[in-house]
């Protein structure tokens, strides 16, 4: 009976220890790793825009409602191999050209087949639908499900239609990775360390009532890039 007791004491505490872990506040290290993140979208950012496997790219940027960077999407495994990372979403002002705050989001999803050795790229993902940006500034969204993706154009390609293009690069050179099926959510953690509040995509990219200097450079990559 004192055994059980024990342990139902034991389970008791650590739920609780668990529910307040969960409810602290954002910690120092998800402010470093937001830096971290918004600092490699930036050179992720100049590495496209000198690319010349991305000549479509500028005009494209310059017409899209938004932009997704992820500095590193990891896929890899073994018939079932799993695919993930963190980026930054930014709203263009159709009027000045000048892209908002970024709000942090993750990418994951499951793909089926051989990914031998894993691969890692980065990925831009232009958002050209209100319907689509809309979608993103709720708290998940699942590429393929009601909203249209396609592959952006190597070199100096054509535009496409769709609610989201993506173009990526894998090891430095052009790929075309198939992301349907993966989804895409806000990292309220993230967003929070940030700003040093908590902050919805609503508040960092609409209503722009916060924002952070480090911020800067991103944008004005972003900036000059689209043309």
């Amino acid at each position: 009976m004192n055994h059980t007791r024990r342990n139902f004491t034991l389970s008791a505490a650590v739920i609780a220890l668990a529910a307040t872990l969960s409810s602290l506040p954002a910690r120092a290290d998800d402010a470093s790793d937001a830096k971290g993140v918004v600092d490699k979208a930036t050179t992720t950012v100049h590495g496209f825009a000198a690319d010349k496997d991305y000549a479509s790219l500028p005009g494209m940027l310059a017409k899209a409602r938004a932009v997704l960077v992820y500095p590193q999407i990891i896929e890899g495994g073994f018939i079932i191999g799993g695919s993930g990372g963190t980026g930054v979403l930014l709203v263009r002002d159709a009027k000045t050209g000048d892209f908002s705050s970024p709000a942090f989001y993750s990418m994951g999803g499951v793909s089926i087949g051989f990914l031998a050795g894993g691969q890692a790229a980065e990925v831009l993902l232009l958002v050209n639908s209100q319907k689509a940006l809309d979608s993103l500034l709720s708290t998940r969204m699942k590429l393929g499900a009601g909203i249209s993706i396609a592959v952006g154009p190597k070199g100096g390609g054509q535009g496409v239609a769709a609610d989201i293009v993506s173009f990526s690069k894998a090891k430095g050179a052009f790929a075309s990775l198939a992301l349907n099926g993966q989804v895409i959510e806000v990292r309220e953690k993230l967003n929070a360390a940030y700003y040093g509040k908590p902050a919805s995509p609503l508040d960092i990219l609409i209503k722009r009532s916060v924002s952070n200097p480090g911020a800067a450079a991103l944008q004005a990559a972003l900036k000059s890039t689209a043309r």
